[in-house]
């Protein structure tokens, strides 16, 4: 079973609670069936990398203590010196715990976690991580870079537990999900023992009641002063997840510690970014070198963008026209490059911009522009089409489907550009030809 983006285990979870059987959540840049591009871009669009904002471990663990939740003593360095100095101020002999900062789990196992017990061993592991490429089961193919580790306070472990937050798009709530089983790879419990998955349902108006913490605490095992803390600890993920509109909150361990306090180890949260306009503290947490470089570009100019591995770049207006024109590209033996929704206001610039973020990919061997002209007229879509052509000088081959008001002065224009633009009347000739050329 693949993860299908960082934190993407949710939807795993949520499907093993709904009795689908063996979810499988095919990787984002994987070659997928007709029709599955629907549910990768769908999926990406609610909840991955287009509409979502990750968060450091660092970074979610400073919002869950402003919360209220506890966290152990932690800092992030970004030279060995400064892990040497924050190691010391967090105690003054070991153990402690240095941790690669990318967006991506899977990070012990890939080298990303170290328990050291001397300040030697700090500077040691602080310096190999730094710069270093991490690559996990969660990365993909395109491993990340490590600018920072955080020096963390080596605690004492008890128990193991799991907790998240996310919203259920089909109960149209948010849910809270707890498990005795935590520390290990939740999507593993999630199919061989879902009993083992608790679900919280939260009334939008009452908020979470303590009673329901308190419920959940007891199916968890754990003992009265845990579930006196695990009321505050549910409290203040809820109240992260609405003040700060978050997509996900998770924390993969929560830990008793020998003393029995309870404590988020490890931690993910991930903001919507349609929201952000609203949190200009929280949008200020973005870290784009952990983010692939064409879909933060698109961020920037406002586009939804999501990269995949084949050779013919969509240029579409609309979501649900993309998909399609992937799946119809797909059905005729192409491979998409993109996935590229360039939204009702297609001007020139707005165009020329998406033609150069197509570009961007030297896989690409065609393009494929399919318009639909509601708002805007095709023949005003074709001329900016024809400008950004010309602006960015481009030599590949580009298949053009219009639709709409003024559609045939839009491909007459098309036509006696003198540009190589080929107009098609309908999306399979379209992609008939955007596969030919790309073929070629």
């Amino acid at each position: 079973m693949e993860r299908f983006c960082w934190g993407g285990f949710t939807i795993i979870i949520l499907a093993a609670l709904r009795r689908d059987g063996a979810a499988r959540i095919p990787a984002r840049r994987e070659r997928v069936k007709i029709g599955a591009f629907r549910d990768i871009i769908a999926t990406s669009l609610e909840k991955g990398d287009v509409n979502r904002m990750n968060l450091h471990e660092y970074q979610a663990k400073e919002l869950l203590h402003q919360f209220g939740v506890a966290i152990p003593a932690g800092i992030k360095a970004t030279s060995q010196q400064e892990a040497i100095e924050a190691a010391k101020e967090i105690r003054p002999s070991g153990p402690w715990v240095v941790k690669a900062q990318v967006h991506a789990g899977g990070r012990g196992k890939a080298g990303g976690v170290k328990f050291v017990r001397s300040i030697q061993d700090v500077e040691a592991q602080a310096g190999r991580l730094l710069g270093s490429i991490l690559h996990t089961h969660q990365t993909g193919p395109d491993a990340v870079k490590v600018h920072c580790p955080l020096i963390q306070d080596g605690v004492d472990i008890a128990k193991e537990y799991y907790l998240s937050c996310l919203v259920d798009r089909s109960k149209k709530r948010i849910i809270l999900i707890g498990s005795s089983e935590g520390g290990m790879d939740i999507e593993e419990v999630a199919a061989k023992t879902p009993e083992k998955i608790l679900t919280l349902t939260v009334d939008p108006i009452a908020g979470v009641q303590p009673y329901q913490a308190r419920d959940m605490g007891f199916k968890m095992g754990m003992d009265k002063k845990q579930i006196d803390q695990l009321v505050k600890v549910l409290g203040g993920i809820y109240n992260l997840f609405v003040q700060k509109d978050c997509s996900m909150v998770e924390i993969n361990p929560l830990i008793v510690t020998t003393e029995g306090q309870l404590m988020a180890l490890d931690a993910k949260v991930s903001l919507d970014d349609n929201a952000l306009y609203r949190h200009k503290d929280t949008a200020e947490l973005r870290d784009p070198t952990q983010e692939d470089e064409r879909e933060h570009i698109a961020h920037e100019i406002g586009l939804n963008y999501v990269a995949l591995d084949g050779n013919i770049g969509c240029m579409v207006n609309g979501a649900g026209l993309a998909m399609a024109t992937m799946d119809v590209i797909k059905l005729h033996g192409g491979e998409p490059a993109n996935f590229l929704d360039v939204g009702g206001g297609a001007t020139a610039e707005r165009v020329a911009r998406a033609f150069k973020l197509i570009l961007s990919s030297s896989k690409v061997k065609a393009i494929l522009v399919n318009i639909f002209g509601g708002i805007v007229r095709c023949d005003t879509i074709a001329e900016g089409i024809i400008a950004a052509v010309k602006e960015v000088g481009l030599t590949l081959p580009v298949v053009v489907r219009l639709q709409g008001t003024n559609v045939e002065a839009g491909r007459e224009m098309l036509a006696k550009s003198g540009m190589n633009i080929m107009a098609a009347d309908d999306l399979t000739s379209a992609a008939k030809l955007a596969v030919a050329a790309a073929a070629q």
